[in-house]
């Protein structure tokens, strides 16, 4: 498992998948903003500070270079390109699947699934009140999670699947913040009553207004 934060701020890593944690570590480092757009990366002293090997790292590096979050240029290394524009991008992208599936869970969603929209609710506000912010988290994205489920989309999940890295960093971000969190809870509040009632209208545009707002939070806590 995963020992102490270093100084750095990262966590020296002791599991097997070295490749896909090394990448994972440094994909949340860049969205979250504690590595900075255009700051060259020191593959030695990152995998000093990962705890690992520079060969799962330069591994990582160029897939964080095939998604578009690092530059590789010859004889001078490897850059962070991650920018404003980018994470708009992102958060719109997000907030047009989203608020779909939000829509589709409230037309095709079961009984069952309502019930348990309504108890991750709960446990969200249990999170909120008693300061967790982990378990907030958590609870946040086994909401999301439940309103894939109730949507029964499967096209439009596999597309929102490549975002899921983004979502976790910017929601560690940005529920850092205690008035944000307490915004945040009454909103999917609303989301969760708007998809239970069955109104299609209502989940899509407070699901898509939830994103767009979380995403511009992200936007002014990073840059």
């Amino acid at each position: 498992m995963l020992v102490e934060e270093t100084d750095s701020g990262f966590r020296p890593i002791r599991l097997r998948s070295l490749r896909e944690h090394v990448h994972e570590e440094l994909r949340q480092a860049i969205i979250s903003g504690r590595l900075k757009s255009g700051a060259r990366l020191n593959e030695r002293q990152l995998a000093a500070d990962l705890g690992t090997s520079t060969s799962p790292l330069k591994e990582a590096l160029r897939q964080l270079e095939a998604e578009g979050l690092v530059r590789t240029e010859p004889r001078r290394g490897s850059f962070v390109t991650f920018s404003q524009r980018q994470a708009e991008e992102m958060m719109l992208a997000r907030a047009a699947l989203e608020s779909i599936i939000a829509r589709q869970a409230a037309r095709h969603g079961s009984v069952e699934a309502f019930d348990l929209l309504r108890s991750v609710i709960g446990k969200m506000l249990a999170a909120v009140e008693s300061g967790d912010v982990e378990e907030l988290i958590r609870m946040n994205e086994q909401f999301h999670d439940a309103i894939h489920d109730a949507s029964g989309c499967e096209y439009l999940r596999r597309l929102q699947n490549t975002q899921r890295t983004y979502d976790h960093a910017a929601r560690v971000t940005v529920l850092s913040q205690e008035e944000v969190r307490r915004i945040s809870f009454l909103e999917h509040e609303a989301i969760m009553k708007a998809i239970v009632s069955r109104d299609e209208d209502a989940a899509e545009r407070l699901m898509r207004q939830h994103i767009m707002d979380a995403g511009k939070t992200h936007i002014e806590l990073v840059f």
